[in-house]
C-alpha cells in the first residue's frame, strides 16, 4: 500500500522529502515518475490533472494538500466511492489572518494610493482612517475565518460575519443564510471573502451584491478566484460604488499579462500567497489519515460532498 503525490507545480520533490523525513520507509511516489499504480491507496493532490486519479484501480482516499477541495470536486471523472479529505492547519490559518490584517491596515492608511503615486512621482498626502472607524465583514467563518476574526477583534477591529448555514459562537454579530446576505453586506465597509468555492457560492461577489456594500467599500478576496465576477468588480469601481480591491486569487492563475487588473490603480494584487501550505506541518496530518486508512481508523477532516467542503 502506498501514497502518490500529484501536483501541477515544481514542489513535488519538497513534499516527497517531507514525507520521508517523518517516515523514511514510507512508500510514497511522484506521479511523474514510474511507480506501482496498483499499490496506491491514497493520492495527495493539489490541482491535479483531470482524470489522473482514475489511473489507480485501488485508490480509496483523495487528500487535498491544502484547505481547499474545489479542484478535486471539479474533476468530472471523480469516483463517488473515494473519500475526500482536506487540511486544517494552524499555520495556514494564522498566515491567512496575518495577511488580512496587513492588507486592512494598508487600506486604512492609504498605502496602495501612495504606491501608485510613487510611480508617478506625485506627492499627495491622503486622509487616513483608524481601526475604530470601520466595520469589517467576514464572509465565511470556517477555520480560516474564525482565526482571522479573532486576530482582528484583538487588534480592535469591529467585525461581523456571514455564513451560508452555520452559526458559530463568536463575540460579534453573525448573519446566516442567503436571506440575510444583503443586511450583512450593507454594514461591511471592508469586505473579506473567505468562503469555500461551491456551486452555490461561485460568483457570489457579483454586481448586485457589490452594490449592497456601503459606498466606497473595499473588497478583499483571499478565498477562490471564481467567487468574484471580475467584470462586475470593474464595473462597480467604474460606477463609484467600490473604492478599491485587494485580490490574492483569480479565476485563472497565473493572471494573464493583459488582464486589466494589472494596471488598475485601485486594485492591489498578490500571486496567491496569502496562506501557503507548509509541507512539514501538513504532512503529519496526511500521514495520520494514511495510517488510519490502513488500520481501519477514523479519517480526519473528511468533506461533506453535498456541501462541497
Amino acid at each position: 500500500m502506498a501514497i502518490v503525490i500529484i501536483r501541477n507545480d515544481h514542489k513535488t520533490p519538497i513534499w516527497l522529502a517531507a514525507f520521508k523525513s517523518f517516515d523514511p520507509k514510507l512508500e510514497v511516489y511522484d506521479y511523474s515518475q514510474p511507480h506501482p499504480k496498483n499499490d496506491i491507496k491514497m493520492a495527495a493532490v493539489w490541482k491535479h490533472t483531470e482524470g489522473s486519479l482514475n489511473e489507480y484501480p485501488n485508490l480509496e482516499v483523495v487528500h487535498s494538500m491544502g484547505a481547499g477541495v474545489d479542484f478535486i470536486l471539479e474533476d468530472s471523472r471523480l469516483n463517488p466511492k473515494w473519500q475526500i479529505l482536506r487540511v486544517k492547519d494552524k499555520n495556514l490559518a494564522s498566515d491567512m489572518a496575518e495577511y488580512i490584517l496587513a492588507q486592512l491596515l494598508s487600506v486604512l492608511k492609504e498605502l496602495p494610493n501612495y504606491h501608485h503615486n510613487k510611480i508617478k512621482s506625485l506627492w499627495i498626502p491622503q486622509p487616513y482612517r483608524r481601526i475604530s472607524d470601520v466595520k469589517v465583514g467576514i464572509m465565511g467563518l470556517g477555520t480560516l475565518g474564525l482565526v482571522a476574526a479573532d486576530l482582528l477583534e484583538k487588534c480592535g477591529f469591529s467585525c461581523l460575519g456571514w455564513t451560508r448555514e452555520s452559526n458559530p459562537e463568536v463575540p460579534f454579530p453573525v448573519y446566516s443564510g442567503m436571506h440575510s446576505l444583503k443586511t450583512f453586506l450593507n454594514q461591511s465597509q471592508i469586505l473579506v471573502c473567505l468562503l469555500p468555492l461551491t456551486p452555490q457560492t461561485r460568483g457570489i461577489l457579483n454586481y448586485s451584491n457589490l452594490q449592497s456594500l456601503p459606498k466606497n467599500a473595499h473588497v478583499i478576496n483571499v478565498a477562490r478566484g471564481p467567487l468574484l465576477v471580475e467584470s462586475d468588480l470593474l464595473l462597480a469601481m467604474e460606477n463609484g460604488l467600490i473604492s478599491g480591491a485587494t485580490l490574492d486569487v483569480f479565476s485563472e492563475e497565473p493572471l494573464s499579462v493583459t488582464h486589466p487588473f494589472w494596471t488598475h490603480p485601485k486594485i492591489s494584487i498578490t500571486p496567491h500567497i496569502a496562506s501557503v501550505s507548509d509541507p512539514y506541518t501538513v504532512v503529519p496530518q496526511i500521514l495520520e489519515n494514511y495510517w488510519a486508512l490502513l488500520n481501519g481508523g477514523d479519517l480526519l477532516n473528511q468533506i461533506a460532498l453535498h456541501k462541497g467542503y
